[in-house]
């Protein structure tokens, strides 16, 4: 099976919200599930290089360390640009994608999940 998670909130909101969507990744990782993750919107700020640590979880930690175990990611290009990340600043475990690369990935999941 293939899940495709989509995350959109900025990972260190004030809430879970990532960080059970990343435990979730761990866990169909462990369980032989084939899982992508595409960050959008605030949630592009988790491929940012120099990106501080939460108080109690380290969210990026948590996704390069699902990347090292077969997870495949990418960050979406438009809101790269639109957050004010920008290019030079950016994990390289963690791949620029297009919607037009999402959408492939969409259609090649069984499941579409998004926090």
């Amino acid at each position: 099976m293939k899940i495709l998670i989509i995350l959109n909130k900025n990972p260190y909101d004030g809430t879970d919200v990532t960080w059970n969507a990343l435990r979730l990744v761990d866990t169909a990782l462990g369980q032989g599930m084939g899982v992508r993750v595409f960050l959008m919107n605030d949630a592009v700020d988790l491929a940012r290089e120099g990106l501080e640590k939460g108080v109690d979880y380290d969210l990026q930690g948590m996704l390069i360390d699902a990347i090292s175990k077969g997870a495949e990611a990418k960050l979406c290009k438009t809101c790269i640009t639109r957050c004010g990340i920008g290019m030079g600043n950016l994990k390289s475990e963690i791949a620029i994608g297009t919607m037009p690369e999402l959408v492939e990935w969409v259609a090649d999941s069984d499941r579409v999940l998004t926090f």
